[in-house]
């Protein structure tokens, strides 16, 4: 991301990054580009930002950005209808307010660390998972047919929609996904706890989830 944010800045080019999803602090910072020391011209956030109590999603942009709009008309001609909904904008304060008082991010980093550490000794050296990798509770486990090559399996297998039914059913809930690799091909699993979850509820996540692998291979 740095050297990305040097070419940007050598040609005058504008740096967006997405972090609906992996934002607001789901890596263990506010923002998952403070980890790389990066700083975008404009970032989207959304779903942390009002914690799943309102739906709400914004776009933050650099003094410079900000600047030229206010040199300029000071107008930004977007908008959709709901926009600036006063009971969206106190949910997003109220949740984030929270995250603050109980310091919440300090247990995201905390367990994080424990989430990642046994993911790994689960399926670090599982014939079929090709790579655990994410920050936080912010985590990716990727299905492979062979761990050696990383061919992955048939789509029309649908492993991911499998692991998602078999987890369900255990009280699990993941995020799965198909088509990672090619739009057809590749199989994966998200995981992203809340931000209050503790060492039991880690320890259950990555128990569950090695059960409903195992049942899903074996379907």
């Amino acid at each position: 991301f740095r050297r990305i944010r040097e070419i940007c800045d050598r040609y005058g080019v504008l740096l967006i990054l997405d972090e609906v999803m992996c934002g607001m602090g789901r890596t263990g910072t506010l923002h998952a580009c403070e980890q790389d020391g990066v700083a975008p011209d404009l970032m989207t956030v959304a779903k942390g930002l009002g914690g799943g109590y309102q739906p709400i999603g914004a776009v933050l942009l650099s003094q410079k950005i900000f600047d030229a709009f206010a040199n300029g008309s000071g107008l930004f001609q977007h908008g959709h209808t709901y926009i600036c909904h006063p009971m969206a904008c106190a949910a997003a304060l109220a949740v984030q307010e929270v995250i603050a008082r109980d310091r919440l991010l300090d247990n995201v980093k905390a367990m994080g660390a424990h989430l990642a550490r046994r993911l790994g000794e689960r399926f670090g050296n599982h014939p079929h998972i090709g790579d655990i990798r994410g920050r936080g509770l912010f985590m990716g486990v990727e299905l492979v047919e062979d761990r050696s090559t990383k061919q992955p399996f048939d789509p029309k297998r649908k492993l991911h929609a499998r692991i998602k039914k078999a987890a369900m059913a255990n009280g699990l809930l993941v995020y799965p996904m198909g088509g990672t690799i090619d739009g057809a091909s590749g199989d994966h699993v998200l995981l992203a706890p809340p931000f209050i979850c503790d060492v039991a509820a880690i320890d259950a996540i990555v128990e569950r989830l090695g059960d409903a692998i195992g049942e899903a291979l074996r379907s």
